[in-house]
């Protein structure tokens, strides 16, 4: 299948942390992302889910972050409520 470019904007700590973190699981930013959404892509369509990365935080991080937005106790913050406080 074609890929496609999409640009997102992330606060620098996340950025650095994500570039940080796929080094140290021999991937890449773009991998985890498509990875999640993938992920996310067949939980909705109800199809069992294979996780390509074995980094078992990632998999908790994700179904925790899956579990407060679909549940709605999800809390946003500000940039400056998160890294200034």
């Amino acid at each position: 299948m074609p890929k496609t470019r999409i640009n997102i904007s992330l606060d620098q700590d996340l950025a650095d942390f994500a570039k940080v973190f796929a080094v140290e699981n021999r991937t890449s930013v773009a991998d985890m992302v498509t990875q999640y959404l993938l992920t996310l892509k067949r939980r909705i369509e109800g199809q069992d889910t294979e996780s390509i990365l074995s980094h078992p935080a990632f998999e908790e991080a994700m179904e925790l972050a899956q579990a407060k937005l679909k549940d709605g106790s999800a809390q946003w913050h500000s940039y400056d409520e998160v890294f200034n406080s």
